[in-house]
């Protein structure tokens, strides 16, 4: 496959090896820090084993982003979104609220509310199954992707239960799927850094674990390229990895790239954040080798990088295109390059133009919805 490509014997080997099997953390650290013509062996190998995994379907789903609230007790250093209570930005969306946005979604044919929020003070297990009921009561055929592992944590304890009790309640009152949200880095150094009132990492195994134990499957994420080193990129992936083998509970990775400009930390002073181009791909195309068919879907973020990049990651391993969002108050808070919506028409589009098939799905990767041929490329 490499006999007439500019290639170092060491990555040709890492490479000609993860054809067949997945790569070490050790070969993943000396990928992640290739550079020059080792770069498009790598991309070409990950989006041969998108092929041979996944096929050339891409997928996306039709949901909408009902962010409940933005006063947060959890103040992290990358996130522009947090409000105090008493900030005159602070809002908490109240039942008529929820329910007229849901119904917005609905009408352009949602297939998926994504319930999230800032940690409120004191919001308990029964606050959350309201939400959940709430939703379910008007639209039971609408799938609800919610929470975080640090609100399910923080519910549970204002609620006096443990978290197996505390993910019971919210599986039997309508919750489908969760977040992979609060994962950030999983190494302990940078969460002290970054996030430290939020969960530490074993706490975020474990509350996931039990998530996919009870019947709640859902996302793993990465957010990257703030504070952490590569080794601790591959680190985060090589938990993800493990605990996929022990639970078989996620359904997607969802590598985010950190959008820095409004972060606090860098209106602080923090300088050299943000990642290259050449690493947000370099990150999506060792993931495809490490994650392989154990979590076959790979998703590009198009609210982080924009439309047009999110393009070119296509071509490097990924598979999924995430959502249409209807909104998205965090990442509009960040700095989003091209807005918090997209249409069925621009990922349509998207798709089409690299030859592959745009495939409507579910929160669960369980059903698809095949999109008529016919639509134009938009300009992005």
């Amino acid at each position: 496959m490499f006999s007439k490509l500019p290639i170092s014997s060491k990555t040709e080997k890492i490479l000609t090896k993860s054809l067949d099997e997945a790569i070490t953390v050790e070969e993943a650290n000396h990928l992640m820090n290739i550079k020059g013509t080792d770069l498009y062996p790598l991309l070409a190998t990950a989006d041969y084993l998108r092929h041979e995994i996944a096929g050339d379907d891409v997928t996306f789903i039709n949901n909408c982003n009902i962010n409940f609230t933005n006063i947060c007790t959890v103040r992290c250093g990358f996130c522009a979104f947090g409000k105090d209570a008493g900030d005159p930005e602070a809002y908490i969306l109240n039942d008529e609220q929820i329910l007229t946005k849901a119904q917005g979604a609905v009408e352009k044919g949602a297939h998926e509310f994504c319930l999230m929020g800032g940690v409120l003070p004191d919001a308990d297990i029964e606050y959350y199954e309201h939400l959940l009921r709430l939703l379910k009561g008007e639209y039971p055929n609408v799938m609800i992707h919610g929470f975080s592992p640090t609100m399910i944590n923080d519910a549970c304890t204002v609620s006096g239960i443990d978290i197996a009790e505390g993910c019971e309640r919210l599986c039997d009152a309508g919750l489908d799927t969760l977040p992979g949200t609060a994962a950030e880095i999983l190494t302990d150094r940078s969460r002290e850094i970054i996030c430290p009132e939020k969960v530490n990492v074993q706490e975020w195994i474990d509350i996931v674990k039990t998530a996919h134990e009870v019947g709640i499957p859902g996302s793993a994420t990465i957010m990257y390229g703030h504070v952490e080193t590569l080794k601790e990129r591959v680190e985060h992936i090589d938990i993800i990895r493990r605990l996929q083998e022990e639970t078989h509970g996620f359904t997607e990775f969802i590598p985010m790239t950190f959008m820095h400009e409004y972060s606090p930390i860098f209106l602080e002073g923090q300088s050299n954040l943000g990642a290259s181009g050449i690493e947000d791909l370099k990150l999506y195309a060792v993931s495809r080798l490490m994650l392989r068919d154990l979590i076959p879907n790979i998703q590009v973020s198009w609210v982080k990088m924009g439309f047009r990049f999110a393009h070119v990651a296509l071509t490097a391993g990924t598979n999924d295109l995430g959502g249409t969002l209807g909104g998205d108050e965090l990442s509009e808070a960040s700095g989003a390059p091209d807005g918090v919506e997209a249409s069925i028409e621009t990922l349509e589009g998207m798709v089409r133009d690299l030859g592959r098939n745009p495939v409507e799905r579910n929160s669960k990767y369980t059903e698809f919805y095949p999109i008529n041929k016919g639509i134009e490329m938009p300009t992005l």
